[in-house]
């Protein structure tokens, strides 16, 4: 029988993908409870909703919720009887409330009626309590939605005295802050723990007694100015008085008490205005008795996943304990892959669970800890449910919903590279070759840049870069100095010099593949976003070797950004300098925009309409000063997407941006 010919990837496969979320094994370890997100094309929403994976018995994954609206952040009750998750069931245009459903089946019931925006946290030791964090409704929206005149009328204005007062992907900020509350899992009755008109509390959890609950806040006398002088505290879970437990300087997240309760694990990236350093596991006593203990630093890594994707999402997963609170399970970003690890409280037995090749988006273990169930995303597959047999170590995969759509497609050949960089520096990149490549001919090449610039490319597949290649280019990417992965020296590299090791690095990169036999050198395009987008800047500001580029939600004016962007006034911090307007010359020495006028290269410029992040002047200033200079430039703009539309935005809005880019490289490279 002939073999089925494949097709090539197209930009509307992007409505087909499903985007799958947690890996959270039953008590018992027999099923795997996650969520798929779909997109209805005809209406351009997102639906989420629970699954459940049977282990044991082979038989195939199976929806359990459905309706034209979204479940997400399920939890399995202590004895795996029931799922508690958040659902926007009651009124798709109001905040998430908590639901309860029988895990052998039936209607969800809700359990919650918070006036507020609900994080789901975790169950109760004894499973007759949820907690929860939750950002009340200020009292002036609450006002709106009571008096259809007002609701009518709408925001009449704002009034803010903290710095932080927006955030992108989230619009304005309210005037509540994020506190602890517990909800009876029978009543729902729900109680506020803690409140404070400055102070949010975080990342909390139980402690094994259900006596306790310990969380991150940051106290400092202004928070928004001291961003990352977080501490933990520990609180009674019936409420009181909060007791510091004394850690090092740094920011912190996800504190969870070992199983006999004398410890607590949790991250932290140390030290203030530091950002280089290594996000590492610490330990500290429960009692506070002794100092905190990095258990990571001797190894170099940086704890948690950093996988740049635009079809699944690596998910930050809290330490998990063995049952003998002697390791700790760890997610870490290492040479393009996000790794799973294990270590001992000495620190000095680490060991790979699951090693390089790809990412490991989420993971669990049951309670005998005997299964570890993970979504994991490979090269050619961004989703896949799997368990781990922690004795035999074998590894199987048993739900893959987008393979039945991989399998119809030619999608080239992928080449990972390890090369030289300017300094004699290791560098990792690939190279993406078109579908029916063929090495005696001469292709038009685009160099992709990443974003962060504290993040990595590597072993996650990428629909952006396989549609562009699908169109006849080589596509070639690497992680420059700056970025996360390969040790905190080289993430260091560039903090306080964006724009100096990692051009060079880039540079090198592009002689790399430049030398390549089935690369034009005279047709050669770049394209990046967001920090991305600042080296895209950046690049036609320095050189004339690339033939176009489109440049795309990118930070030009570092001084027009202080102050602007959601990240405020701590991007000071990058360049380790003052306020702009006492160190002005360095603000302006490494803003892009201050080179444009070295610029011949044809730039296409998007950005995104409501992007907190960078804002779109940064855009606009290069789109203008393009186009003074008599240098084609066209500009494209999408309403209402926020920083990260390629990744989250609206599906058309998606395709639409990239059906832009690779138009202008149509225009000049073909």
């Amino acid at each position: 029988m002939a073999a089925k010919t494949k097709r090539l990837i197209s930009a509307e496969d992007l409505y087909d993908f499903v985007k799958l979320s947690g890996a959270q094994i039953s008590p018992d370890g027999e099923q795997i409870l996650f969520t798929a997100q779909t997109v209805d094309r005809k209406t351009e929403k997102k639906f989420t909703h629970l699954w459940v994976q049977p282990i044991n018995s082979g038989g195939k994954a199976r929806q359990f919720t459905f309706g034209k609206h979204s479940n997400v952040s399920p939890l399995w009750s202590p004895d795996g009887s029931q799922i508690a998750f958040l659902s926007n069931r009651g009124d798709v245009d109001k905040p998430m409330q908590i639901y309860l459903i029988p895990t052998c089946g039936g209607e969800a019931r809700p359990l919650s009626e918070i006036k507020g925006e609900i994080t789901l946290l975790g169950w109760s030791p004894d499973g007759k309590q949820l907690l929860c964090t939750v950002m009340k409704t200020d009292k002036e929206e609450l006002e709106r939605e009571e008096d259809e005149q007002k609701k009518k009328l709408g925001v009449v204005s704002r009034h803010y005295k903290r710095v932080f007062y927006k955030l992108d992907g989230y619009g304005y900020l309210p005037q509540e802050r994020t506190h602890l509350w517990v909800v009876d899992a029978v009543t729902g009755k729900a109680k506020q723990l803690t409140d404070h008109p400055v102070f949010d509390e975080l990342d909390a959890s139980w402690s094994p007694d259900g006596k306790s609950i310990v969380f991150v806040s940051n106290h400092s006398d202004d928070p928004d100015f001291h961003y990352e002088l977080q501490d933990l505290f520990v609180i009674p879970a019936k409420g009181g008085g909060e007791r510091l437990i004394p850690t090092e300087a740094g920011s912190k997240m996800l504190p969870v008490f070992s199983p006999d309760g004398k410890w607590i694990a949790y991250y932290c990236l140390p030290g203030e205005g530091e950002g280089w350093r290594n996000n590492s596991l610490w330990i500290v006593p429960a009692d506070g008795s002794s100092k905190s203990v990095n258990l990571t630093d001797r190894y170099d890594l940086f704890v948690l996943p950093e996988c740049i994707n635009d079809v699944s999402t690596p998910e930050n997963a809290a330490p998990v304990w063995s049952n003998d609170s002697q390791q700790i399970y760890f997610q870490a970003a290492y040479h393009g892959s996000d790794l799973l690890y294990r270590i001992d409280l000495s620190g000095d037995k680490l060991e790979q669970i699951i090693g390089e090749g790809g990412s490991v988006i989420k993971f669990s273990l049951d309670r005998a800890q005997k299964r570890l169930a993970y979504n994991y995303g490979t090269m050619t597959d961004p989703a896949q449910i799997r368990v781990l047999d922690l004795e035999s170590k074998r590894s199987n995969l048993l739900y893959s919903p987008n393979a039945p759509l991989l399998d119809q497609l030619d999608l080239g050949t992928m080449e990972e590279v390890w090369f030289k960089g300017p300094d004699g520096n290791d560098l990792q990149g690939w190279i993406l070759k078109p579908p029916s490549f063929d090495p005696a001919k001469k292709y038009p090449s685009i160099l992709e840049i990443h974003g962060g610039p504290q993040a990595q490319y590597g072993n996650l597949f990428m629909h952006e870069f396989h549609y562009f290649a699908s169109k006849g280019y080589v596509i070639y990417f690497c992680n420059p100095r700056g970025g996360r992965g390969y040790g905190a020296d080289h993430t260091r590299a560039i903090w306080g010099g964006w724009g100096d090791a990692d051009y060079a690095d880039l540079m090198a990169w592009t002689d790399y593949v430049e030398k390549k036999p089935y690369i034009d050198k005279k047709r050669m395009g770049v394209t990046g976003g967001s920090y991305g987008g600042y080296m895209t800047v950046w690049i036609i500001g320095h050189t004339t070797r690339f033939t176009a580029a489109v440049t795309q939600r990118c930070v030009s004016n570092l001084i027009s950004m202080w102050g602007s962007s959601d990240f405020n006034w701590a991007f000071q911090e990058e360049l380790i300098s003052r306020q702009p307007f006492f160190d002005f010359e360095k603000f302006w020495k490494h803003s892009p925009i201050a080179y444009i006028g070295n610029a011949k290269t044809p730039t296409k410029v998007l950005h995104n309409e409501f992007d907190l992040r960078c804002p779109i002047e940064q855009g606009e200033q290069v789109f203008v000063a393009l186009k003074s200079l008599g240098i084609d430039s066209e500009m494209v703009r999408f309403p209402e997407e926020p920083h990260g539309l390629s990744r989250m935005g609206r599906t058309d809005r998606r395709i639409s941006r990239l059906n832009h880019i690779i138009d202008w490289f149509e225009k000049y490279l073909k």
